[in-house]
């Protein structure tokens, strides 16, 4: 059961980071595209690869993860920073998803900029996951001993918080 799961989540991941990844190369592509057709093709082929291949990677990915984390009793300091990372993949998908909507609009193009900036920041927070999962760092946060703590949140709101609180 674990090895199965723990199967699906690594190909879910992969599938997944490999589309967060990819995906900006082929929105700077919109640019190059001249004919209607060729722009319908490669808005079918965006859209396809967003909604039916790496949405539902990303779901399985969560949901095999959220297993696994009941399978394996993984409650250490290095997990909840991975999580803290994946939750910054899952906003680079969010955001993927945004541009796919607002991209084959007339006139819309994904500058070259944006394409290497969304490439390099996705690509390394795939590489940050993957060497705290593998690497699995002793990691002391002491922030979390914090919000373990009955009223922890509060504590931490009015230290940080330049605003009293009424």
């Amino acid at each position: 059961m674990i090895a199965l799961t723990k199967f699906m989540h690594i190909a879910a991941i992969a599938i997944w980071a490999a589309g967060v990844v990819s995906l900006p190369g082929l929105y700077v592509q919109r640019a190059h595209v001249k004919d209607e057709d060729a722009l319908l093709r490669l808005q079918r082929l965006v859209r396809f690869a967003y909604v039916a291949v790496i949405s539902p990677a990303a779901f399985l990915a969560v949901v095999t993860g959220t297993a696994l984390i009941f399978l394996r009793q993984t409650f250490e300091p290095w997990f909840s920073v991975k999580l803290a990372f994946v939750g910054v993949l899952a906003t680079f998908h969010v955001l993927t998803g945004l541009v796919v909507i607002r991209l084959f609009r007339k006139g819309e193009i994904y500058p070259v900029w944006r394409f290497v900036t969304a490439t390099v920041l996705s690509g390394a927070v795939v590489v940050a996951i993957f060497f705290i999962v593998l690497a699995k760092p002793a990691i002391d946060l002491a922030v979390l001993d914090v919000l373990a703590e009955p009223g922890g949140l509060k504590r931490l709101y009015d230290e940080f918080s330049p605003w009293r609180k009424p």
